[in-house]
């Protein structure tokens, strides 16, 4: 079936009980035991919600994995998927993931014993040279968050399993929709649902996708643990959100190829990133894994004093963190995404303070570039 079919028709677009075209929203805590002596599947909603069953399974179906689950935020997905580590392991990370996720790993787990190496994973030798004999996973993003740099994730992913890691890929930036990592051999793709999944900047939601039942299993122990979990409205929005998803990344994508083109020629612009742009060092790479370039992309200014500017007179864009919704957004990546960051690590990687995340939205091309072009002016 085509992905984009499948976005609508996935098993759950039709309530059983009534009929009607959605799921519902079961807005409820706890449920009646039907023999007190038994358990049933739902019983209690940190464990259990029929709402939050539909996203799980729709997310799992349109990853193609084994068993998918819902948590509260991207961060709480990322962080209780890191909980499946244990203390004394090593991880190794691409260096220029989205800032929370090295935060979390440099701080809380740090102190219960995990260790990290960060590394330039669109270099596969990277990771062979940072493997260390209690190195357990491997966690990617591609493009990465915010200089959209491509890794080769079938070559990473090899080396995970030759060395028996755990390989993680944070989706949040492709979506299912333009980019399967369970299909090129990861073990768990994360998202934030925040961000294209919802698709409209009003819910906050992270998911998680097994490629096995076993792995699944373990997650979901975590899951039930910590308790981090969407309320069953949040998950609604998030499945609704999902139902529009090829429509809305077919024209942001669009627009986004269109946006990096013409501000490849601006004046005031010294560099662009977007990987479906003719000249990307790892457009190839990504075209081979990924279905078009995406609407993510980011770009410099000649001076800092250019970008600053930028995010004052620029209209048609929000100044703002977060990413994926109908509106376009522009990020300052040194003071939002990667605010934690060593200010000499950021520099070193490119984050630099003359650096502009964009998350292209709805609107036209050719109002967003006029916008653009009087912003960099």
């Amino acid at each position: 079936m085509d992905k984009g079919t499948l976005l609508i028709h996935n098993g759950h677009e039709m309530d059983p009980v009534t009929g009607a075209l959605g799921v519902m929203v079961y807005q409820t805590s706890t449920y009646y035991r039907k023999v007190i002596t038994e358990m049933q599947e739902f019983d209690y909603s940190r464990g259990s919600n029929p709402t939050r069953k539909a996203l799980e399974e729709t997310i799992a179906t349109l990853e193609g994995g084994a068993k998918g689950y819902a948590f509260a935020s991207g961060m709480s997905a990322i962080s209780s998927v890191l909980g499946l580590l244990a203390a004394g392991d090593h991880i190794v990370i691409a260096e220029d993931v989205y800032g929370g996720s090295r935060y979390i790993i440099e701080t809380f787990y740090q102190r219960w014993g995990l260790t990290m190496t960060a590394v330039d994973t669109s270099n596969p030798e990277n990771i062979l040279k940072a493997i260390q004999p209690n190195t357990r996973a491997l966690f990617l993003e591609s493009p990465s968050n915010p200089l959209l740099k491509i890794t080769n994730l079938s070559a990473c992913i090899a080396i995970a399993k030759e060395h028996r890691l755990l390989s993680i890929v944070d989706n949040t930036f492709m979506t299912p929709y333009l980019q399967q990592p369970l299909k090129l051999g990861a073990d768990i793709v994360v998202h934030s649902a925040t961000k294209f999944l919802g698709g409209h900047s009003d819910v906050i939601s992270g998911l998680a996708v097994t490629a096995t039942e076993e792995l699944g299993q373990r997650l979901y122990q975590i899951q039930n643990s910590f308790g981090a979990v969407p309320g069953p409205w949040d998950a609604w929005l998030v499945i609704r959100g999902i139902k529009t998803l090829k429509a809305r990344m077919d024209m942001q994508q669009a627009t986004a190829g269109k946006l990096a083109e013409w501000l490849a020629g601006h004046k005031n612009v010294i560099a662009v990133n977007y990987p479906g742009l003719v000249g990307h060092p790892g457009r190839d790479v990504h075209l081979a894994q990924a279905v078009g370039g995406g609407a993510m992309l980011s770009f410099k200014t000649k001076t800092t004093e250019q970008a600053l500017g930028f995010y004052k007179k620029i209209k048609l864009a929000a100044a703002a963190p977060s990413l994926g919704g109908v509106e376009t957004i522009a990020s300052y990546p040194v003071k939002m995404s990667h605010i934690n960051m060593n200010a000499a690590e950021r520099e070193r990687m490119g984050i630099t303070d003359n650096l502009i995340r964009i998350a292209v939205g709805l609107e036209a091309a050719e109002d967003l570039m006029a916008d653009f072009d009087q912003a960099l002016s």
